[in-house]
């Protein structure tokens, strides 16, 4: 900060505000420097509004006819982010076996040790059909066993290594999720599931699974399979957590502007309705204040030692106070001879409250205020309190 002098800092200050005003100017030729300062530094510069216009030249337009004209700017961000990655897909299985969802399995039905023992040869010959690479026969034995021993995580898992042989990824994750739904901490299953997301090219999915599998325990393939889809996997990851960080500065950037909108909005009604009220709003009544309506001199009001006196008063300040906020509660000091006794002051000093001073039962004539004095006894009470070049200030807002 050293380096910037008071006078550089305030024309920063207007440059913002320009550009809060009207961000395309950002997409000046001439600020490209700033713009691409933005762009390093993580921020989103909006595209330029495209709005038709017959007093623009034809050579503008196509200036800028490389700029998307959506006001969303998510689906070309998308885009270029996918177009940046680059993965290595060598080994991928083009056309898989078909996804069929998994099979609810009764896993929890008693089996008796008979079937066991069967299941557990149709479990050899699978093995020995499978060394022999007749992959088939081998599905067809892990299946017979299966069925007498369906609460098997193994039998699935390793009917799931099967499918794969045969290229069928999608039949190797149903068998798996099987055998985890079984066996959760089955690592045989995470392990050919993890090698099956791999061949369909699921590199996050596949990261997951082997690296349950290692966990679990530890197997030197598994391993290897984890090594080799693990840079697809960090690039997916680190993609998405880059989507996710952008997502969230867009969300905050669109929920700053609505804010400034409504902002804006809400101040050019502020000021559209900030101007003087029409005379004929204020009607005080036959008997109001001087000038038929007009509110009257305060600095009589002000010059006055006793009312002066009195508003300094933090009893007589408490009880304007509750007045002000609720014109009704004047009842509540009917019996208090200071009070009264200033208001009856004061309404000599307005030439009679507007007409209102009678009707109020228990007050001795006293009304209630009418709306516009209840303001002219606070702004009073205030304004006594302040010098007089204060006071003369309240003076000039209310006539």
């Amino acid at each position: 900060m050293s380096g910037l002098t008071p006078d550089a800092i305030n024309k920063l200050k207007l440059f913002i505000q320009a550009v809060e005003q009207n961000p395309d100017i950002l997409n000046l030729p001439e600020l490209k420097f700033f713009k691409d300062f933005v762009e390093n530094a993580g921020g989103l510069i909006p595209p330029k509004c495209s709005k038709p216009s017959t007093d623009a030249p034809k050579t503008e337009k196509s200036s800028f006819k490389p700029e998307p004209s959506a006001p969303e700017p998510s689906a070309p961000e998308e885009e270029s982010e996918e177009s940046d990655l680059e993965l290595d897909n060598e080994g991928v299985i083009a056309d898989p076996d078909p996804e069929e969802p998994v099979p609810d399995v009764a896993t929890e039905q008693e089996v008796s040790e008979e079937n066991i023992d069967k299941s557990n040869d149709k479990k050899r010959e699978a093995i020995h059909a499978y060394n022999d690479a007749k992959y088939d026969e081998a599905v067809s034995a892990y299946s017979e066993a299966i069925l007498l021993n369906p609460s098997s995580a193994l039998l699935y898992a390793k009917r799931g290594q099967v499918y794969l042989q045969l290229s069928k990824p999608n039949a190797c994750i149903r068998d798996c999720s099987v055998a985890l739904k079984i066996n959760p901490d089955s690592a045989a299953a995470y392990k050919f599931r993890g090698r099956a997301y791999r061949l369909l090219g699921k590199w996050e999915e596949a990261a997951r699974d082997l690296r349950n599998a290692c966990k679990i325990d530890f197997d030197e393939q598994a391993d290897e399979w984890l090594k080799e889809v693990t840079p697809n996997a960090r690039k997916l990851e680190e993609h998405q957590r880059k989507y996710e960080r952008k997502r969230a500065e867009r969300e905050l950037r669109e929920k700053q502007e609505r804010v400034r909108r409504a902002r804006e909005e809400h101040a050019k009604a502020a000021a559209s309705n900030a101007g003087p009220q029409p005379e004929a709003e204020f009607d005080f009544g036959a008997g109001g204040a001087p000038g038929g309506g007009a509110p009257p001199d305060f600095m009589d009001m002000f010059n006055d030692p006793e009312l002066a006196a009195a508003f300094k008063d933090p009893e007589m300040i408490a009880a304007f106070s509750d007045i002000t906020s609720n014109p009704a509660n004047i009842i509540k000091y009917q019996n208090n001879p200071k009070v009264m006794a200033l208001i009856t002051k004061m309404s000599s000093k307005f030439g009679g409250m507007g007409g209102g001073m009678g009707g109020m039962p228990g007050m001795g004539g006293m009304g209630v205020f009418p709306e516009w004095e209840v303001w002219v006894v606070f702004l009073g009470v205030w304004a006594v309190a302040h010098p007089p070049a204060v006071a003369r200030e309240v003076q000039m807002i209310l006539v």
